[in-house]
């Protein structure tokens, strides 16, 4: 311990030493790696919807926002993956439905649709499409 205009202090190393060594002391562990813990929680909470844990649905919903951000085309991934992220949790069965068949769509022409440079195909003509295109077009980071 040294003195320092006559009053006993600690150096950092001390301090460190002479706490306990446990997992749960999170002042032994970096600032980063303290936020991990909260950003958990954060995805817990988003991933979990109104419907309750557990349930088929929250099973199609999760694996429906993966899909949205791990497509391949990282434009697309920022598009569907910020729409699933915010309106995921309040899709009926028949919207999570149509939404499973528009990810079957390529990347490269659900893209043109969205920027609009190719008109949208009869058969895939919904209204969450609409909902896609209007949130594609006007979100704003």
């Amino acid at each position: 311990m040294g003195v320092l205009s006559g009053l006993p202090w600690k150096t950092l190393t001390e301090i460190r030493n002479s706490l306990p060594r446990c997992k749960a002391d999170t002042f032994l562990y970096p600032r980063y790696m303290r936020r991990v813990g909260k950003g958990r929680a954060i995805m817990t909470a988003l991933n979990t919807s109104a419907t309750g844990s557990g349930t088929e649905l929250d099973a199609r919903r999760k694996k429906l926002r993966f899909r949205s951000w791990h497509r391949g085309m990282r434009e697309m991934d920022m598009i569907l993956g910020r729409f699933a992220d915010a309106h995921m949790a309040t899709l009926t069965d028949e919207e999570i439905d149509q939404y499973e068949g528009l990810l079957e769509f390529p990347d490269d022409q659900f893209f043109l649709l969205i920027t609009g440079e190719r008109p949208v195909p009869q058969h895939l003509d919904c209204p969450l499409l609409q909902r896609i295109l209007v949130f594609g077009r006007t979100y704003e980071a």
